[in-house]
């Protein structure tokens, strides 16, 4: 394992190229100052002119629709700068100061405009509807719909501005945890069989959970999970105070409970997030027998949750070159079409979407960003596996959804709601693996594949809905006003897992604070989409590998759509139904058939 360099010694063309943007740091700063050198009465006097004008004139409608739009598009764009910036090295106080700015732009934006909805909303139904029917108001005529479907929680103008300015103070757990997990938390070194020490690091982590050498694996398992055991009632405060947050808000509006405000918004019934959850809990079975196949593949006394991601041949953990994952990646979206497979040639090769290489103090994990005047970005942190070539194609599926987003919607409709965000990254990932199964012909690395398709199954599908059932679990706590201790919380996670997992799975105590560094848990009812999104992505996938007639279309116009649409609307046009249970049992068997090709495979080694 190499010692993490710094920024300064990468070289350029391994970062992203963020001139889309801005040519440079000077040019960012004086877009920024543009609204940081007036002050925050005169930077809004504007909005607030039209304040208690808008159900008299549709003129006046108009005109702040089209203001507003316009100002969040600018702040969007040095938000987004700023925060590429600030993730290249989270230890940099310039760029922390320069976020903070940003982010603080934001919520003042936020707030001075609070009291458009509600005003909008308390137009009376007649005049409203007169409104709509007139052209001019024609490009946001799904803005409407989505306000009349959110009118009963809704508040007044003076609350929802309350409510705004809450939102800095009550983000605090959240950017907490962010700097903790990604800057004052050192991890230390561990040490293989050989004694040999190796730095410790998130990025590291992966690898070494895949290394051959079991020590490593066991070593590094523990002693990640055990520097969270240090602060384990430190961060279950912090987690429930996000959660407390989410508590705020329902009550506040109204709702029945956080996952229906969560949910309701996007016009997602709450019974598609319990259908995940029973669905996959009906078929837990597959699971069970896909842990006792890989304890008898391995040749293994106890299988334990560090031997789940170790390749199955040796082969397996050679590098692969980042020229060649981009390579595979562009080669694999051919049956996308030609202008497709171009774009994302062009966005991988020339234009810099991509920060490729982990730096000290870089942002760990993946991402896809970008706004809607600059192309796509994708952060990486590559370490040559093949789990980091489908993590790229999983990247690349996200910034062509918002490619083709940006290219065929306005503005106000060019963000893509996030229950459909992980179809499109899940989608590439299907094309990848079928590309490269087709074109390997040595059986280890089939073998290899095989693993990687279902090891990517289980911690999409079957992970992420123990996840979304422990976050469900946290928020009807807190609800029904129960007490949650960080034992309360270790315990029933433990349990979960030895729910998911069965009776051949060996669970150590680390497992049990895994939960407190899942970054996703600080996003509001976000890691069930994961789930849901592999579902889907499946179905469509295979339609379109299939060559079945209209499937292609359906698809590109699916990515097309953007925001235009509830999420399940747009599904719809892409040919899946998510009110149905009919997709999650899809994956659910394609994860049973794959599992019963493993439990084919004669023993390959004792790693």
């Amino acid at each position: 394992m190499k010692a993490t360099q710094t920024r300064d010694l990468q070289r350029p063309e391994n970062q992203w190229n963020l001139s889309s943007l801005y040519s440079n740091p000077f040019e960012f700063e004086k877009h920024l100052n543009s609204f940081l050198n007036i002050s925050s009465k005169e930077r809004w006097d504007k909005i607030l002119s039209y304040k208690g004008t808008l159900h008299s004139s549709i003129e006046n409608v108009k005109e702040i629709l089209d203001l507003t739009t316009e100002l969040d598009r600018n702040i969007s764009k040095i938000y987004t700068y700023g925060f590429l910036k600030h993730d290249e090295n989270l230890n940099c106080n310039e760029w922390k100061n320069y976020f903070q700015k940003v982010n603080v732009l934001y919520q003042d934006f936020f707030q001075n405009s609070s009291w458009i909805e509600p005003e909008l909303i308390a137009i009376p139904q007649e005049v409203f509807e007169s409104f709509l029917k007139q052209d001019l108001l024609a490009d946001y005529a799904f803005y409407f719909k989505t306000l009349m479907h959110k009118k009963e929680f809704t508040l007044s103008s003076e609350k929802e501005e309350l409510i705004s300015l809450a939102t800095v103070p009550l983000s605090t757990p959240q950017k907490t945890f962010s700097l903790f997990n990604n800057v004052d938390l050192h991890l230390g070194k561990v040490k293989d069989s050989k004694g040999k020490s190796h730095e410790l690091t998130h990025s590291s982590y992966r690898l070494m959970q895949r290394s051959e050498d079991r020590t490593l694996r066991a070593n590094s398992f523990k002693a990640l999970h055990q520097s969270f055991f240090k602060f384990e009632n430190t961060l279950s405060e912090l987690l429930l105070g996000h959660v407390r947050q989410h508590i705020f808000d329902m009550k506040a509006r109204g709702y029945k409970n956080c996952l229906m405000s969560a949910l309701y918004t996007k016009n997602i019934p709450t019974k598609t997030y319990h259908n995940l959850i029973q669905t996959v809990r009906a078929n837990i079975q597959s699971l069970h027998d896909f842990t006792l196949a890989r304890k008898e593949l391995l040749g293994l006394d106890e299988i334990h949750l560090y031997d789940l991601q170790v390749p199955l041949c040796a082969s397996a953990t050679k590098e692969i070159p980042y020229t060649q994952a981009v390579e595979w990646v562009i080669e694999s979206v051919a049956p996308l079409g030609e202008e497709y497979q171009q774009a994302l040639a062009k966005g991988l090769t020339e234009q810099g979407w991509v920060d490729i290489y982990e730096n000290q103090h870089k942002r760990s994990g993946a991402y896809s960003s970008g706004c809607y005047d600059s192309h796509p970005y994708i952060l990486l942190n590559y370490k040559g596996t093949l789990n980091d070539v489908f993590t790229l194609a999983h990247e690349a599926g996200h910034s062509m959804h918002t490619f083709y987003s940006h290219k065929n919607q306005s503005y106000q409709y060019s963000h893509y709601p996030i229950f459909v965000a992980e179809v499109a990254s899940i989608f590439n990932e299907t094309l990848l693996m079928d590309y490269l199964l087709k074109r390997q012909t040595i059986e280890e690395d089939q073998i290899n594949l095989l693993h990687e398709r279902i090891e990517e199954m289980r911690g999409t599908l079957f992970r992420q809905t123990l996840f979304a059932e422990f976050e469900l679990h946290l928020h009807e706590c807190l609800e029904a006003n129960n007490p949650l201790t960080a034992s309360m919380i270790n315990d029933y996670y433990y349990q979960l897992n030895q729910d998911y997992y069965g009776p051949h799975m060996t669970l150590d105590k680390e497992v049990s604070i895994e939960w407190a560094r899942v970054p996703h848990f600080y996003s509001n009812f976000y890691v069930y989409q994961y789930a849901t999104g592999i579902s889907a992505a499946l179905t469509l996938a295979y339609r379109v590998l299939d060559g079945e007639p209209g499937a292609k279309e359906a698809y590109l116009k699916f990515l097309s759509q953007g925001g235009h649409g509830y999420p399940l609307e747009l599904l719809r046009v892409a040919g899946v139904d998510m009110e149905s249970t009919k997709p999650i049992e899809k994956a659910l068997n394609i994860f049973k058939e794959l599992v019963e090709k493993l439990k084919k495979v004669k023993k390959l080694s004792s790693i």
